[in-house]
């Protein structure tokens, strides 16, 4: 070899190392920052430390510090969501024992425990040992959840005992709460599975008797997960019908979802009233963001898996939900999105700026989502979704002790100390954002090198 073609090869080598090319782009290098998060600050913390080793199913009250609470009551929503968790885990990462240990003791749990065997269908609350506890009602939206998690379990383990119960769990529901009059499911149920219709003595500021959109979101989420694995005749009707009446009746014409309505689907409004009533029947009738951009995600999720071609008008909608989101409920200021506004006669205006953990999660998620399939839109998702990660960053993701505070501390510093877990607090929403994010991310980096 000659000097001259010694210093060629050298050359070359040097280049390649140092090219251009070589270098991760920055898309993936957030992905690999999240997925680092998921997996120390997320995972590693709540798993195996929830599993309820005594009782079955998993431990819902933690203290901020991540230290089992004395009171241990379990909801089927949370139990369904921590084995939901396990079982998704369990495919993303083969090597833990997210499935042994994770999802099939969350399955058995569910089974053993909160499936009544006597009337059917999923308790909403039980003890920790696992008997009923509370009001006896059964709603649409625990049981959706079941059978969100049990398909997700059929899925990763392929047990067909597992999805025998998702489907008597999806007949039980469809046979008891499906309205065959006006489409959609009533939310509260009798303990033997008999609709709750609004007493004329039911205070204003009750829910009861009413549908609402939240059941009727989930039910899309808990059809949309059972099609995929049962692609039955009749759970792609239910879904379908879910899609259209969410779609066409629940989310309004500026964008954002009506959050109660009667059975016939006519909205519950306290718009013509004072605006001291309107406050105080705040938690029935308001523009919830979070919802929204969730709801953004999960019509065009099922859109997808019903395979409707063409279908415009659902990513239309979805898109219009998530701008509005973004228009009105949106922090410009360091991000972050607001939990509630309401339009009064004189105009919008936010009723609560505090910024709860799930919303932001979900308005990750989404937001990535619409930078997907609108990359050039006015909107610059993308920077919205980075100034977003950068908030849930610093204002809502526990550094020191792990997982993410319940609100934003920003606008409610009190929350640092306040307790990690509950019955409604746990690991579904931001697990399943990040793990999105993650994918995505990777893809778009893949795309543009």
């Amino acid at each position: 070899m000659t000097l001259k073609n010694f210093w060629f090869i050298l050359s070359l080598f040097f280049f390649a190392c140092h090219s251009p090319e070589k270098e991760k782009n920055p898309k993936g290098i957030l992905a690999d920052q999240m997925e680092e998060h998921l997996k120390t600050e997320v995972l590693d913390k709540w798993y195996p430390l929830s599993i309820d080793t005594v009782d079955g199913g998993f431990l819902s009250n933690f203290t901020y510090d991540f230290k089992p609470g004395e009171k241990q009551e379990k909801m089927i929503v949370t139990q369904s969501r921590h084995l939901w968790t396990n079982a998704k885990a369990s495919l993303k990462y083969p090597e833990t024992a997210y499935f042994e240990s994770g999802a099939q003791h969350g399955f058995e749990f569910l089974r053993d425990k909160m499936w009544d065997t006597k009337n059917g269908g999923f308790f909403w609350l039980v003890d920790k040992q696992g008997n009923q506890i509370g009001d006896p009602m059964k709603t649409a939206y625990g049981n959706a959840f079941g059978i969100f998690a049990l398909a997700a379990y059929y899925d990763a383990s392929q047990d067909e005992s597992v999805l025998k119960l998702a489907k008597e769990a999806f007949y039980w529901l469809d046979t008891h709460a499906h309205d065959s009059i006006n489409g959609g499911y009533y939310q509260h149920l009798e303990p033997d599975g008999t609709p709750i219709s609004r007493p004329l003595e039911t205070p204003s500021t009750s829910d009861l008797g009413y549908k609402d959109q939240n059941s009727s979101i989930h039910l899309l989420e808990a059809f949309t997960a059972l099609y995929q694995v049962w692609p039955d005749p009749l759970v792609k009707d239910r879904l379908e019908e879910m899609l259209l009446l969410i779609r066409d009746q629940i989310v309004t014409e500026k964008g954002y979802l009506t959050l109660f309505l009667y059975p016939d689907w006519k909205p519950v409004t306290f718009v013509d009233s004072t605006e001291e009533v309107i406050l105080a029947h705040h938690n029935l009738d308001h523009v919830s963001f979070g919802h929204d951009v969730e709801t953004g995600f999960l019509m065009i999720e099922a859109s997808e898996v019903l395979g409707r071609k063409n279908d415009t008008r659902t990513y239309q909608i979805a898109k219009k939900m998530i701008d509005h989101a973004l228009e009105n409920g949106w922090d410009e200021n360091v991000g972050g999105f607001y939990d509630e506004g309401y339009y009064f006669k004189k105009g919008f205006r936010i009723t609560h700026d505090t910024k709860n953990w799930w919303a932001q999660a979900e308005g990750m998620n989404a937001l990535l989502l619409m930078e997907e399939l609108y990359p050039d839109d006015p909107h610059d998702y993308y920077s919205k979704f980075e100034k977003l990660w950068n908030y849930s960053d610093t204002y809502l993701i526990d550094h020191e002790n792990g997982d993410w505070f319940s609100g934003g501390l920003d606008k409610q510093p009190e929350l640092k100390t306040v307790g990690k877990g509950n019955i409604w607090k746990g690991i579904y929403h931001h697990y399943r954002s990040l793990d999105h994010c993650i994918e995505r991310l990777r893809g778009m980096s893949e795309h543009s090198e």
